[in-house]
């Protein structure tokens, strides 16, 4: 392992996990919030990104990851951070992985696959893409499946109360989703809270299906069967939208968090994250990398 300093908008921590006889380096791009190179949020520590690099790294791929914008060691300020920047971000990163001279595959979880959708557009030389959890829509309608999925997720005594109280939270939802949408400076109070306002109204105005669509590098997707804040189907429907190689599978009793569950709930996700994620995701990304490299 060593650490990087890449210059983007803001200086950005970086660690690079080296391979021996590496054969490509891999970007790892995080979901959405506040989140460390590990793939770690503050009150919950997912390690994603890092058992990823640990894996691919016994399977002959490097990989670099980091620390988002106002995060961990990284300069700026999180609340203010657009997608935009983040995809500004993670092209400097890519700059620095191609200065290896290995293949480079982008690998993004969640909100990370749409910024691996534009990176592909961005950066031709980019050899392919693998979408953990990836979704085929604006964000705008992302944030209204997910409000529909939560809701059946909302225990039934829960339930019962909302409607002796006639709340729907669908309805409440799409309000705070509404006035994001008006709002003009990057943070703004929803609820009492200072939420980045400027990253929803950017996240809600994007589809990726346009640049996956426009993109010519090969797309593995992999969709969890219990995601319940991105559409499984959606892996699909990127494949129906791409003329490139895309190769789509779907993963039964996998959750957002690439965690196995019984059921699909959110409300297990800090038992579950102290679980490694799921034993099939590391293969079939090597053997797809494998394959990609050796044409």
């Amino acid at each position: 392992m060593s650490a990087v300093t890449i210059s983007a908008g803001v200086p950005l921590a970086a660690e690079r996990v080296v391979a021996h006889d590496a054969r490509a380096m891999a970007v790892l791009i995080p979901g959405s919030g506040p989140i460390d190179r590990d793939g770690d949020a503050a009150k919950l520590p997912l390690g994603i990104q890092r058992q990823l690099a640990d894996g691919l790294c016994e399977r002959g791929v490097s990989s670099i990851r980091w620390d988002k914008r106002g995060v961990g060691e990284s300069g700026g300020d999180f609340l203010s951070t657009g997608l935009h920047d983040l995809v500004d971000d993670a092209l400097a990163v890519v700059d620095e992985a191609m200065s290896t001279g290995l293949p480079v595959v982008v690998i993004g979880h969640s909100e990370g696959t749409a910024i691996a959708a534009r990176l592909l557009v961005e950066r031709p030389a980019i050899a392919g893409a693998v979408l953990l959890s990836p979704y085929a829509r604006t964000g705008l309608e992302v944030l209204r499946w997910q409000a529909r999925s939560l809701v059946a997720d909302v225990p039934a005594f829960v339930r019962g109360l909302l409607r002796l109280m006639r709340t729907d939270l669908e309805s409440q939802t799409e309000k705070n989703r509404q006035r994001l949408l008006a709002t003009t400076r990057d943070v703004e109070r929803i609820g009492g809270v200072r939420v980045n306002a400027r990253w929803f109204r950017e996240f809600m105005a994007y589809d990726p299906r346009a640049d996956l669509g426009a993109a010519t590098q090969p797309v593995l997707a992999l969709a969890a069967g219990h995601d319940l804040q991105s559409p499984p189907d959606d892996a699909e429907a990127i494949a129906a939208h791409r003329t490139a190689p895309t190769r789509v599978v779907r993963l039964d009793g996998l959750s957002h968090i690439m965690r196995s569950q019984e059921a699909p709930t959110l409300r297990t996700y800090r038992q579950d994250a102290r679980r490694p994620i799921d034993e099939r995701i590391v293969p079939l990304i090597s053997a797809w990398i494998e394959q990609l490299v050796s044409r």
